[in-house]
């Protein structure tokens, strides 16, 4: 229920994770597009916009800042992270202020910064897990 997570997500079912992975896929096609302050489209993207876009092709709507999609979904450990959770991260403010979505336990997609492009990067990778701040789950329709 958007706004009031609860403290451990159930393990998804065969058909929640058939469209993860569809998800996932999507988001990876987009790789290579540029970041675009404000952008959520394919014609560039912010990190928000990024996840928004991605989560309306499967017809999951998400609030458009990161600070509000932090706050949606339920909760996901660290070590419990599945294909299409959304990775929240403390980067330019503190609190959620950076999002991407997991491609697997140590892998995530996302539109970084002002002079990079939609990438794949490792939660594990020193500047990513030093930032990172938690992990929601969306169920999808």
């Amino acid at each position: 229920m958007p706004g009031s997570p609860s403290v451990s997500a159930p393990a998804p079912s065969a058909a929640t994770a058939k469209g993860s992975y569809a998800l996932v896929g999507t988001a990876l096609q987009l790789r290579g597009v540029p970041y675009r302050n404000g952008g959520a489209d394919p014609n560039g993207f912010d990190c928000s916009g990024f996840t928004q876009y991605v989560f309306a092709q499967y017809g999951v709507r998400l609030p458009r800042a990161v600070h509000d999609q932090f706050r949606v979904g339920t909760v996901v450990k660290a070590d419990e992270l599945t294909a299409g959770d959304l990775l929240f991260f403390t980067t330019t403010a503190p609190g959620a202020s950076h999002v991407a979505i997991a491609v697997g336990p140590d892998e995530f997609v996302h539109a970084p910064s002002t002079s990079g492009v939609v990438r794949v990067e490792r939660l594990s990778a020193r500047y990513w897990s030093d930032r990172y701040l938690g992990a929601r789950r969306i169920t999808q329709p």
